[in-house]
């Protein structure tokens, strides 16, 4: 039931293929062997209001968050976490090393009490792999 959350300045989306982009982040977490591929959620947020560091308008930011789960150990997590953050900084290293970019990432536990789910998406998964 992992879910990643990539905020992004609008600025990058003449800069980069940010479809690509949550491509790269969720197979890296699927990867990982820590998130199951039929409860994996990763959609993209632009934000069009944002000032970054000096507020030079080429400045640009990606934030990854990652909510998951609760249970999974520090390590687990960490080791997950370093997975998909590699795997972000990798897809942006060229556009990086030419341009003023802040990236950073989160995880987030969530709480399994006051969580709620409604979900048939292993269903029609299912059904496709058998077709």
């Amino acid at each position: 039931m992992p879910h990643f959350i990539i905020e992004y300045s609008a600025n990058l989306d003449t800069r980069i293929d940010i479809p690509k982009l949550l491509q790269a982040i969720h197979v890296a977490a699927i990867e990982t062997g820590v998130f199951p591929l039929k409860g994996t959620r990763t959609r993209a947020e632009r934000r069009e209001l944002y000032v970054i560091a000096d507020g030079h308008p080429d400045n640009g930011f990606i934030h990854v968050i990652a909510r998951i789960g609760h249970g999974r150990s520090t390590a687990v997590r960490q080791q997950a976490g370093e997975a998909i953050y590699d795997a972000v900084c990798e897809f942006m290293r060229a556009y990086f090393e030419q341009n003023p970019l802040a990236i950073s990432f989160e995880m987030q536990e969530i709480d399994a009490d006051t969580s709620f789910k409604f979900n048939n998406l292993p269903d029609w998964i299912a059904a496709r792999e058998a077709q």
